[in-house]
C-alpha cells in the first residue's frame, strides 16, 4: 500500500487549525490556553466511539480469556502508546506478558529514536505480527492517520489468520480496511499541525485504557473498582495488596499479611482465605470454578 504524497494533505491530522493559527505571536499563557482547549475535544471523541471501543474490548477479553492474545502495532506515537499499553497490563492485571504484546514498526530501538522508513513498511508489518497470532487472537492496529502501512500490513496478515482486528484512528476515512471494527476518534486537527502526539495521542491513549480495562474487567480481574489481579511488585504495590485484603476480607494488617505469605502473594486468594476461613488450595478451587470472578466466591 503506498499513498500519493498529495494525499496526506486531506488526511484530518495533518490539516491545519484555524483556531490556532497566532500560536507564534501570542503570549505563552494563551498558547497553552490554546492547547488545553484543543486537547479538551479528546474525550468528547472518544465518548463518540463508545460503541466501538466496546466491540474492540470485547475482541479482546474473548481472545484473552480462551488462551489466546492481545497484539497491538503501531508506528511512531501509536506505537509507543501501544507498547505503553502492554507493558502497564502485567502489574495492572496479573496477565502473562506474553499473551498480551505490542508491535512498534522498526523494532523496538524505534521507542526512544525514529527509524527512517519503518512506518512505510507494510511487509515488515505482516512479518513482524505472523509469528505471534494464531486464530482467534485479537490484534488492534493504532495509526492516527488512518494510511500507516506498518499497521495495514499486520491487520492484513491478521485477518488471513482469522483473528478478530480493530483499528483506532483518527481518521474516520480511513484506507486500512482489514479490521473488524474501526474506531474513529475524530480530533480534527493538531494545535501545532501535524503534532499527533498531541490529542490526537491523548485520545489514542484514553481509548486503549478503555479497551484494555474494560477487558479485564469482563474477566473477571476486578472486584467493585479494585485491581484485585494486580502484581505486588514493589513496596507500594505491597502496600495495596495488603489494603486490599484488609479492606474486602475485613482482617487487621498483620493478617492480611499472613494471607498474602501463605496464598504466595494471591491477593484474590488471600481474600477468599480471610472471608470463608478457608486454606490456599481450596480458595484456588473455589476461584478457578468462579472463573477467576471474586464476587461469585465472597458473596
Amino acid at each position: 500500500m503506498k499513498i500519493p504524497l498529495s494525499k496526506y494533505s486531506s488526511i484530518p491530522t495533518e490539516q491545519q487549525n484555524k483556531r490556532t493559527l497566532d500560536l507564534d505571536r501570542i503570549p505563552l499563557r494563551k498558547v497553552l490556553a490554546k492547547i488545553n482547549y484543543e486537547d479538551t475535544l479528546a474525550p468528547r471523541a472518544v465518548a463518540k466511539a463508545l460503541p466501538q471501543v466496546e466491540k474492540a474490548a470485547r475482541f479482546a477479553a474473548q481472545a484473552y480469556s480462551s488462551g489466546g492474545k492481545i497484539i497491538f502495532a503501531g508506528a511512531g506515537t501509536s506505537g509507543r502508546l501501544g507498547i505503553l499499553e502492554a507493558a502497564e497490563c502485567p502489574p495492572t492485571y496479573g496477565t502473562d506478558p506474553d499473551r498480551i504484546v505490542a508491535l512498534m514498526a522498526g523494532g523496538n530501538s524505534s521507542v526512544f529514536r525514529a527509524k527512517e522508513g519503518a512506518e512505510d513498511d507494510a511487509v515488515m508489518g505482516a512479518k513482524d505480527v505472523a509469528p505471534l497470532i494464531s486464530k482467534g487472537d485479537c490484534v488492534i492496529g493504532i495509526a492516527a492517520s488512518g494510511v500507516t502501512p506498518y499497521v495495514a500490513g499486520a491487520l492484513k496478515a491478521a485477518k488471513k489468520k482469522d483473528c478478530n482486528t480493530a483499528l483506532v484512528t483518527c481518521n474516520a476515512k480511513t484506507v486500512l480496511k482489514d479490521a473488524d471494527v474501526i474506531i474513529a476518534l475524530q480530533t480534527g486537527p493538531e494545535a501545532l499541525s501535524g503534532s499527533t502526539r498531541m490529542k490526537a495521542g491523548s485520545a489514542t491513549k484514553m481509548a486503549l485504557n478503555s479497551i484494555t480495562t474494560g477487558a479485564m474487567i469482563s474477566i473477571g480481574k476486578a472486584y467493585r473498582n479494585w485491581m484485585v489481579d494486580l502484581r505486588p511488585t514493589n513496596r507500594k504495590l505491597v502496600a495495596r495488596a495488603m489494603r486490599l485484603v484488609q479492606n474486602i476480607a475485613g482482617v487487621s494488617p498483620a493478617k492480611a499479611k499472613s494471607l498474602l505469605a501463605a496464598s504466595g502473594n494471591n491477593i484474590k486468594a488471600a481474600i477468599v482465605m480471610g472471608r470463608l476461613d478457608v486454606d490456599s488450595q481450596t480458595a484456588g478451587q473455589k476461584l478457578a470454578r468462579a472463573r477467576g470472578f471474586l464476587k461469585d466466591v465472597i458473596e
